[in-house]
């Protein structure tokens, strides 16, 4: 199966953002993705076949539980196909963080103080 087909499905992918954050028990990804996607226990079992087979995925053995975490090297692979397009939308985002500053400077030297203004300083709070 190709990765984009692999990453295609929404069930798949909510599992691989649980495997992000860190090696997980099949229970508890059946408990999430069952009650996110009111889908079966067996077919959970199904997309972390899925996810196996094709290498996104591996698990352990540890006592009777079995504990699955996140392959990177099928991710990486997607990556480095992506890289080929980062220049559209990387050119993007650098001019909107231009015209964002632009647009920050202009407010500050209306406001006359120099100081930002309380949604901006509540905006860099929550970038810390």
């Amino acid at each position: 199966m190709h990765a984009f087909d692999v990453l295609g499905d929404p069930v798949r992918r909510r599992i691989l953002e649980l495997l992000a954050e860190g090696e997980q028990a099949s229970g508890a990804i059946a408990a999430v993705i069952q009650a996110e996607f009111g889908i079966s226990q067996p077919a959970v079992s199904q997309h972390l076949r899925v996810l196996r087979e094709s290498g996104f995925a591996t698990v352990r053995a540890e006592g009777t539980r079995r504990l699955y975490a996140v392959d990177s090297a099928p991710i990486q692979e997607v990556d480095m196909w992506l890289e080929r397009f980062r220049r559209f939308w990387n050119q993007h985002l650098d001019a909107l963080a231009t015209e964002l500053a632009r647009g920050k400077r202009e407010r500050m030297a209306r406001d006359g103080t120099g100081k930002p203004t309380a949604n901006e300083s509540t905006e860099k709070e929550k970038e810390t």
